[in-house]
C-alpha cells in the first residue's frame, strides 16, 4: 500500500540534509530511521523496529562476498599507482606518438584509458594526470584551460573502463553480474575514448595554438625533451606490468578461473608485486592501505544506508509509485529515458557519482527494462550519464579534484576556466551515450560472447 504522506516526506528529508551539508550515508540513515518509525507505528515498538532493520540490513551488506571487490580493485590501483607505473606509460606513449599534432593532449586520453583498466576510479585519474601530464602540458606551451580540460574529461573513462567502482556498485544494487557489466564497458570505453583522441586532433589542427604550436614557452622546451625521457626498458617494464594485470584479472573474471572478488585480490597481488619491482617502500605500501580504507570505508557505509533507504521506500510503497507514475504516463520511452539522464544530470551538479547510482539505480533499473532496454545497456548508459554529470557545475567533483591537484603548481587558474573547457568532453559523451541508446549491441557484444549460457 502507498503511503504518500510518509513517502513524500522522507524524500523531502533527505533532499533537505543533503543541501544542508550533512553527509550523504548519515543523510540516508536518518531518513531511513524516521520512515520506519512512521511506517511501524510510531510507538515504543518502532523504535525496535528500526534497531532491527538497520542490524539485518547492516549484516546482510556486510557479509556479502561481493562488497571485498571495492577495496580490493581499489588497492590494486593504489599500487600501481605508487609504483610510478603511470607515469613512465605516459611518457613512452608521449615518445611514440612524436610525430602527431597535439601529442601529449593525446596520450593523456591514452594514459588515462589505459590507467582505467588498473583505477577503477576517475577521481585517481583525475588527480594522477593532473600531476603527471598538466605539468608536462604546460611546459611545451599548451593552452592551460585546454590541457586541463582533457585531464578532466578523460579521466571519465576510469568509471566506464573495467574495473570501475560504478559497475561493482551497479551490479551489487541490481544484482546482476560484475562480470557482465565489466565485459560491457569495454567497446563502450574504446568508443569514448577514440571520439576524445578524434576531438584532440581536430582541435590540434584547427587552432594549433592550443597545443603550443608557435609558442615561445614550445620552442624552448624542445631543447629540454629529454630531460624527463623515460627509457624503453622502463616503458616496457611498466606496460608490461599493466598489461599483465589486465590479461590476468579482467581475462580470469570472464573465462571463469576467478570470480570478481577473487579477480580483485589477484589483481592487488600483481600490483604489489609491481609496486616492489618499481621501488615502493613499506612507508608507501602502509600510507596506501590507509588511503584505500580511507576511501572504500564511506563507499560501504553508503552501500549499507542506501540498502537501508531502499527497504524504506519499499515500505511505504514509494518505489511501485515512481514505477507506475512512469510507465502510466504513455509517453515513449525514448522520452522516459531521457528524463531519467536529465535527473542524472542535476544530481551530479551537487553530489557524488556513488551517492547518485544509491539513490536512482534500484528505482531506474526496473522501469527500463519494463520499458523494453536491455538491463546490461542500460547499466552503462547510466554509468555515462552519471558520470558525465561530475563535469557538471557548479559542484562537478572531477574539476574540483583537478583544481586541487595543481594548486601547488598553477593557482591561478580559475575553476570555472576548467568546467568551460571541460564542456567539449561532456558533450562527447552525451553522443556516446546516444550511440549506445541506438545501438545497444555496442554494449551487449562483448557480455553475449563472453557469458553464453552454457
Amino acid at each position: 500500500m502507498f503511503d504518500a504522506n510518509v513517502a513524500v516526506l522522507l524524500v523531502v528529508c533527505l533532499v533537505a540534509l543533503v543541501a544542508v551539508g550533512v553527509h550523504i550515508a548519515i543523510a540516508l540513515g536518518m531518513t531511513s530511521a524516521l520512515g520506519i518509525f512512521m511506517v511501524t507505528g510510531a510507538d515504543s515498538y518502532a523504535f525496535h523496529s528500526v534497531q532491527t532493520m538497520l542490524a539485518a540490513t547492516a549484516y546482510e551488506a556486510i557479509r556479502a562476498y561481493v562488497f571485498a571487490v571495492i577495496p580490493l580493485f581499489m588497492l590494486m590501483g593504489e599500487f600501481i599507482g605508487k609504483s610510478g607505473t603511470v607515469t613512465d606509460v605516459y611518457r613512452g606513449i608521449n615518445r611514440l606518438l612524436h610525430r602527431l599534432p597535439g601529442r601529449l593532449a593525446i596520450a593523456t586520453v591514452l594514459g588515462n584509458a589505459l590507467f582505467s583498466f588498473v583505477t577503477g576510479v576517475s577521481i585517481a585519474s583525475a588527480a594522477a594526470f593532473s600531476r603527471i601530464a598538466y605539468p608536462e602540458m604546460k611546459r611545451f606551451g599548451y593552452h592551460r584551460g585546454f590541457a586541463l580540460g582533457t585531464v578532466a574529461g578523460s579521466s571519465c573513462l576510469g568509471m566506464l573502463i573495467p574495473p570501475s567502482v560504478l559497475m561493482i556498485v551497479w551490479g551489487i544494487l541490481t544484482e546482476q553480474s560484475i562480470g557482465q557489466i565489466f565485459a560491457a564497458g569495454i567497446l563502450p570505453g574504446f568508443l569514448l575514448t577514440v571520439m576524445f583522441v578524434a576531438y584532440v586532433l581536430a582541435m590540434a589542427l584547427l587552432k594549433p595554438e592550443l597545443v603550443g604550436a608557435g609558442s615561445e614557452r614550445a620552442e624552448t622546451a624542445v631543447g629540454l625533451e629529454d630531460v624527463e625521457e623515460v627509457s624503453t626498458l622502463q616503458f616496457l617494464v611498466s606496460l608490461f606490468g599493466i598489461l599483465a594485470v589486465i590479461v590476468v584479472v579482467l581475462g580470469g573474471i570472464w573465462f571463469g578461473v576467478f570470480t570478481p572478488t577473487e579477480g580483485a585480490g589477484a589483481g592487488a597481488f600483481i600490483g604489489l608485486v609491481l609496486a616492489i619491482a618499481k621501488g615502493m617502500r613499506l612507508p608507501d605500501f602502509i600510507d596506501s592501505i590507509l588511503s584505500v580504507g580511507r576511501t572504500s570505508a564511506p563507499i560501504l557505509l553508503l552501500l549499507i544506508t542506501a540498502a537501508l533507504y531502499s527497504r524504506t521506500l519499499a515500505m511505504t510503497g514509494m518505489t511501485n509509485a515512481i514505477e507506475g507514475v512512469f510507465l502510466g504516463t504513455g509517453m515513449p520511452p525514448w522520452v522516459i529515458l531521457t528524463v531519467m539522464v536529465l535527473i542524472w544530470f542535476a544530481l551530479g551538479m551537487i553530489i557524488d557519482s556513488i551517492s547518485i547510482m544509491l539513490l536512482t539505480a534500484a528505482i531506474f533499473a526496473p522501469i527500463a527494462v519494463k520499458l523494453g532496454y536491455e538491463p546490461i545497456a542500460f547499466a552503462i548508459i547510466a554509468i555515462i550519464a552519471i558520470e558525465a554529470g561530475l563535469l557538471t557545475p557548479p559542484f562537478g567533483l572531477l574539476v574540483y579534484t583537478v583544481k586541487s591537484a595543481i594548486q601547488n603548481f598553477d593557482s591561478e587558474i580559475s575553476v570555472m576556466t576548467i568546467f568551460r573547457s571541460s564542456i567539449p568532453y561532456w558533450i562527447i559523451m552525451l553522443i556516446g551515450m546516444t550511440v549506445i541508446i541506438r545501438f545497444p549491441e555496442i554494449a551487449t557484444y562483448l557480455p553475449d560472447l563472453l557469458f553464453q549460457p552454457t
